[in-house]
């Protein structure tokens, strides 16, 4: 064996697949960060509130949708969620907005529609922006029902419409955006670090490959396939192209697979309880899962 070929290893795997997820997300939370530091230098308090429809409802329906026009994957959005709420945008819409923009996103789309060739490629990109949509929505209807204060963090609870800063100079507000920016890439990448630790050690050191066994079976497949999101925690513009070419599974699986991944992973339970409480983030989780579950039983007839 050559000094430039290291027998392959565990801890080798290990170090390989922490530092793989961690490069793919790392530039994405940092967009995330900068995006956030100048929603809170730039956007003045209360300015979404007067944007979003005054019907709560109607701005539940235009949020979940806000990812076509404000486009961030998963690992961007928990950061840009956080100030967009301190800034005022209500915690339902906030929530919508935050399950569904890594879905419902032009990157996520183009690489879906190149990753499912052929006939289905249509059909699962529309499935899947669909399907996120529904759930999107249907979850932010629920957590309208809830007090804020009883879901969020104490540090996103601070009113942040007594600190409007369109008055400060345009450097001050540059260096406001960058500071505010380098507090919460901070913040959110030691809470993505840990996930992304704990999805290494899963996928390294866990064998997967019972996951195939039930394959055959879309009552047992589309848990195994959303569990199989759950610990992977790819990106969501690029997890199509890891779930397309397997063949055994059915579309139904994978599509419970690209819709429930880009809203619950490892790694985002760790970066969503930098912003809401833990009993809530276990609440949603559920939520959707059983959301996606539910949601399958049609589309199977339809794929069927």
């Amino acid at each position: 064996m050559g000094i430039f070929s290291p027998e392959p290893s565990a801890a080798g795997d290990f170090w390989y697949a922490f530092l793989s997820i961690l490069l793919e997300g790392a530039p994405y939370i940092l967009l995330g960060t900068i995006i956030s530091g100048f929603i809170h230098a730039y956007l003045p308090g209360g300015l979404l509130e007067k944007m979003l429809p005054k019907n709560r409802i109607a701005a539940i329906f235009v949020s979940a949708i806000m990812g076509a026009v404000l486009p961030v994957c998963e690992c961007a959005i928990v950061p840009v969620v956080r100030r967009l709420v301190r800034k005022g945008m209500p915690v339902a819409c906030g929530v919508a907005y935050m399950l569904a923009a890594p879905v419902i996103n032009p990157v996520v789309v183009i690489s879906t529609l190149f990753a499912f060739k052929g006939n289905d490629a249509a059909f699962m990109t529309v499935s899947r922006l669909l399907m996120a949509y529904i759930i999107a929505v249907v979850v932010g209807m629920v957590v309208l029902r809830v007090k804020p204060a009883s879901v969020l963090k104490d540090a996103v609870k601070e009113d942040g419409h007594s600190h409007d800063h369109s008055t400060l100079p345009a450097d001050q507000k540059l260096v406001l955006a960058m500071r505010t920016a380098m507090r919460d890439f901070l913040d959110t990448g030691l809470y993505f670090t840990v996930g992304v630790l704990i999805t290494a050690v899963f996928n390294t050191q866990l064998d997967q490959g019972g996951l195939l066994t039930f394959a055959g079976n879309d009552f047992l497949a589309v848990p195994a396939m959303m569990g199989l999101a759950f610990i992977l925690s790819l990106c969501s513009t690029t997890d199509a192209f890891i779930v397309a070419p397997i063949l055994v599974l059915s579309q139904v699986s994978k599509l419970a697979f690209l819709v429930f991944g880009p809203m619950m992973d490892v790694k985002l339970v760790f970066m969503y309880m930098t912003a809401f409480k833990k009993r809530f983030v276990v609440g949603v989780a559920l939520g959707v899962a059983a959301l996606v579950a539910v949601l399958c039983v049609p589309w199977s007839i339809v794929i069927g």
